[in-house]
C-alpha cells in the first residue's frame, strides 16, 4: 500500500509515454520549436514494465497512459501489450489521431475505456487550437471506438471566449451517443499563458448547461475527480473537472510518472523523484516511491490557494503540461 501523511491511499498510476505530440495546442505545448526529450532519457519499454510492476505489487489497481500523445511512440504497441498483462485496469488518454491503426493493440491489451482530448466541434477552430487539420479524422476514430463498444470520454478544456459557447453543442452530442463529455477548468502550467479571466468555472459551466437542459447530479465513485451529471433522455452524460474552483484533493489517489522517469506526487507538485536513474543504477525504487508520496502536500501541490483569481501563473514552479503527462 502506498499512502501519504494524510491517510490517502494511492492506487492509480498515470504513466506518460512521451512528451512528443503531433498537435501543438497552445495551452499544453505553446511553441512549435519545442525541444522533445531525447529517446535515451525516456523510459524504455522494459523499464516502464518493471517500474509499473513495482507499483502494482504495492496495490495499484489502475494505470492510465498519457503523453504528449502516447500513440506517437514507435514502440507504443509493445508497451501497451506488456502493461495489458498486468492485473490492473489499463486505460489511455489520446488525441485520437492514431486510433484506427492502433485499435487491434488496444483491444488485445484489454483497454475498455479511452479518453479523447477534443476542445471544439468546429473544424476551423480545431485547426486554430491544435494547428493540425485532422478534425474529421478524430471524429471518425471516436465513432470507430463506439462501434467496438469501447467507452469514450471526451475531455474538453473550457476557455472563456474561445469555446465556452460550444458547451450546448457538446451536450447535444450526448443525446444519441453513449459518450461522456468531461468539461475541464483551464489550469495554469509553465508556458501556457494562463490567466484567471480565461477560466470558465464549474458554476459557469453548470449555469450554461441549465439554460437548455435539466442536469441531474450522479453519485460519484470513490476517488472521482469529475462531478458527474445526466440529462433525461440522453444516451450519454457529462461531468465537470473543477480543479481550480472546487478541487478534489481530499480523496486523491493519483501518482504521475513522467516520460523521463520522474515521479510527481501531484499535478502541481514543486518537486519530483527520479525513479529512472535509480532503477538504471540497480537501486531499490520502492523506498523512493513511498517517500515521495508520504511527502505529498495536502492540496494542489502546496502552490495554488483558494483564491485563484489573484494567482500569477508565472510564479508557479512546475513543468509544462506536456512534460508532466496530464
Amino acid at each position: 500500500m502506498i499512502a501519504d501523511s494524510f491517510g490517502r491511499v494511492h492506487d492509480y498510476l498515470r504513466i506518460s509515454l512521451t512528451d512528443n505530440c503531433n498537435f501543438r495546442c497552445f495551452y499544453c505545448m505553446p511553441e512549435e520549436d519545442y525541444d522533445f526529450t531525447p529517446a535515451s532519457r525516456l523510459m524504455q519499454p522494459n523499464e516502464i514494465l518493471a517500474i509499473a510492476k513495482t507499483f502494482v505489487e504495492q496495490g495499484v489497481k489502475k494505470i492510465r497512459l498519457t503523453g504528449g500523445e502516447p500513440l506517437v511512440r514507435k514502440d507504443a504497441a509493445e508497451i501497451i501489450l506488456g502493461l495489458g498483462k498486468l492485473p490492473v485496469e489499463l486505460v489511455i488518454t489520446t488525441n485520437g489521431t492514431r486510433i484506427s491503426e492502433m485499435l487491434p493493440v488496444l483491444l488485445e491489451a484489454g483497454i475498455k475505456t479511452v479518453n479523447i482530448s477534443l476542445d471544439t466541434l468546429q473544424p476551423e477552430k480545431f485547426f486554430m487550437i491544435t494547428r493540425r487539420d485532422v478534425f474529421h479524422q478524430v471524429r471518425s476514430n471516436i465513432e470507430l471506438l463506439l462501434q467496438h463498444k469501447i467507452t469514450v470520454k471526451v475531455n474538453m478544456v473550457v476557455m472563456k471566449g474561445l469555446n465556452d459557447g460550444e458547451i450546448k453543442d457538446f451536450i447535444n452530442w450526448t443525446k444519441h451517443n453513449p459518450i461522456q463529455i468531461r468539461f475541464i477548468e483551464f489550469m495554469p502550467f509553465t508556458g501556457n499563458k494562463w490567466t484567471s479571466n480565461k477560466m470558465f468555472s464549474l458554476d459557469e459551466i453548470l449555469k450554461t448547461v441549465e439554460l437548455d437542459f435539466i442536469a441531474l447530479p450522479v453519485k460519484s465513485a470513490p476517488n472521482d475527480t469529475a462531478k458527474g451529471f445526466m440529462i433525461p433522455g440522453h444516451e450519454g452524460s457529462f461531468a465537470i473537472i473543477s480543479t481550480m474552483t472546487a478541487p478534489f484533493c481530499s480523496t486523491c489517489n493519483r501518482m504521475r510518472l513522467t516520460a523521463d522517469g520522474k515521479l510527481k506526487n501531484c499535478l502541481f507538485s514543486v518537486g519530483e523523484t527520479d525513479l529512472l536513474t535509480a532503477y538504471r543504477a540497480g537501486e531499490e525504487i520502492l523506498p523512493l516511491i513511498k517517500a515521495s508520496i508520504w511527502a505529498k502536500e495536502k492540496e494542489l501541490g502546496g502552490q495554488l490557494g483558494k483564491h485563484f483569481e489573484n494567482l500569477d501563473a508565472d510564479t508557479l514552479t512546475n513543468r509544462s503540461m506536456i512534460t508532466i503527462g496530464g
